[in-house]
């Protein structure tokens, strides 16, 4: 018989906000495939988890892939962690677990944070509806078309975007959207949390050249 992959959710920042069911599940499997080997094993020595580990981003997906398939097979069990929050949410998850579903082998969520869920409780925001946009392009006129085919969306937009990129993320929503109201929430649930309730201008000006770090979500 097969083996069992779970979806393993560990925490955005906050180190203490991992499940007691999560933990167990990286003690007990055989396997834990991570995005970011160092980063995952900060969280591992954290809760004494002596786990193998190997990793799995987007630039080895394919064949890693094809290697925990074959662990799967062999009726061992695999824990699949990203960076932070859950997997399969902007980070190459999905290739293994689509893999695994059409493989008929068991596939397992142990469900906890999500940047996405986190910061859209506390926007403001209508909470009802919401679309999840995700990265948009690094391209500037590919970024700013995306933009412009949500315009009109009517629900809450959940975007991310890096330290190197919100600055130009922000003045294009400015150009698109005009100087609407938005959240930009940085470093959530870590020491230098920032949770902005703005117009786009103000955020802009926040920002600007600050040399900022950390992921941004930003909620229109």
């Amino acid at each position: 018989m097969p083996g069992t992959l779970y979806v393993v959710a560990t925490p955005i920042g906050n180190l203490e906000d991992i499940t007691l069911r999560a933990i167990e599940t990286l003690k007990s499997v055989d396997l834990i495939a991570a995005e970011d080997t160092r980063h995952t094993k900060i969280l591992l020595d954290k809760y004494g988890i002596k786990t193998p580990t190997t990793s799995y981003f987007e630039y080895n997906k394919i064949q890693k892939t094809d290697y925990l398939l074959k662990v799967l097979n062999e009726g061992k069990s695999v824990a699949l962690v990203s960076d932070a929050g859950t997997p399969g949410i902007s980070d190459p998850g999905y290739t293994i677990i689509r893999s695994c579903i059409d493989g008929n082998i068991t596939v397992v969520p142990i469900p906890g944070p999500s940047g996405l869920i986190t910061a859209l409780t506390v926007s403001g925001k209508p909470t009802d509806q919401f679309t999840f946009v995700g990265f948009l392009s690094p391209k500037p006129i590919k970024r700013k078309n995306q933009l412009k085919k949500l315009q009109g969306e009517g629900r809450t937009l959940i975007l991310y975007e890096s330290p190197h990129r919100i600055e130009k993320l922000l003045n294009d929503i400015l150009e698109v959207f005009g100087d609407t109201q938005l959240v930009v929430a940085r470093e959530v649930t870590k020491k230098f949390e920032e949770i902005r309730r703005e117009k786009v201008s103000s955020s802009i000006e926040h920002f600007k050249s600050k040399g900022v770090k950390g992921e941004f979500i930003v909620i229109i």
